[in-house]
């Protein structure tokens, strides 16, 4: 269930007076989102000026029209997307984490159990945030002893969906 648009960042508000604006990156830094020329910003085409690193897990932008603190401070909120094809190939042991967002996840009997709404790390490995089908949500670390990826959907014994 891959998707066919990537969020790479989102627009958190201006910086300064000149147009630019404070972007929280969900990339690992600013270099992967500077590799972008043109990103869709909620069916806006977004045109990539400038990119500079702020603070961890942040950068500040500049856009083709937005000059001043007004017309940047209206772009607050928006989501700076990229078609997956534009994305670079993965190494072995990678995935895009829009790759799992909403996808299936069954038993080892193949019962459904949920669906995976989204991925933490706190250090130690990723983990995933499954959603239960009858409310709640469980997480449950993102390893190959605990997780099986068959086509469509996720396979993790019941042991860990507890």
């Amino acid at each position: 269930m891959a998707a066919t648009r990537i969020v790479l960042a989102a627009i958190a508000g201006a910086h300064g007076i000149r147009g630019e604006v404070r972007v929280k990156l969900f990339t690992g830094t600013p270099d992967s989102l500077a590799r972008h020329a043109r990103f869709d910003a909620g069916g806006r085409a977004l045109v990539v000026q400038a990119i500079r690193p702020d603070k961890p897990g942040m950068a500040v932008a500049r856009f083709e029209g937005i000059s001043d603190r007004n017309a940047a401070e209206a772009l607050r909120g928006l989501e700076l997307a990229v078609p997956r094809s534009e994305l670079p190939p993965l190494a072995e042991g990678e995935y895009y984490v829009a790759d799992y967002i909403g996808m299936a996840v069954v038993d080892e009997t193949g019962e459904p159990f949920g669906r995976v709404k989204a991925i933490e790390n706190y250090g130690a490995s990723d983990i995933l945030d499954i959603a239960r089908d009858g409310g709640g949500s469980v997480m449950v670390p993102f390893v190959a002893d605990v997780v099986r990826e068959e086509p469509g959907c996720l396979v993790i014994d019941r042991v860990w969906l507890a």
